[in-house]
């Protein structure tokens, strides 16, 4: 199951193919859109895509781990944390279901 990576230059060169805009003006699009993405992660705000899915920023409190070499406790300090909520719909298509034919057969 280890398929291909995909980058930003892969994305960048998929809209230059499909929407027609330059490679500078796709790559810059791809930029843009990535930065607006990030910056509402770091002011603690929720990224939703519909059919895609959620980027939420959690905070996890400070709380003791143990070494796994020594096993000797230490304090892990409180941070955020960003988790990816796949939507319904992008699950069922990564598991082999088109959420079209699922649709006619209702």
């Amino acid at each position: 199951m280890s398929g291909k990576t995909v980058t930003r230059a892969d994305l960048c060169e998929a809209v230059y193919q499909k929407v027609g805009l330059s490679r500078t003006e796709s790559a810059s699009l791809v930029e843009l859109v990535l930065k607006e993405i990030t910056d509402c992660l770091e002011r603690g705000e929720t990224v939703k895509l519909s059919s895609f899915g959620s980027f939420v920023v959690r905070k996890k409190g400070q709380r003791i781990g143990r070494n796994p070499k020594t096993g000797k406790e230490v304090p892990i300090s409180p941070r955020r944390v960003m988790v990816f909520k796949p939507s319904a719909i992008l699950k069922q298509r990564i598991n082999g279901h088109n959420v079209a034919d699922e649709v006619e057969r209702a």
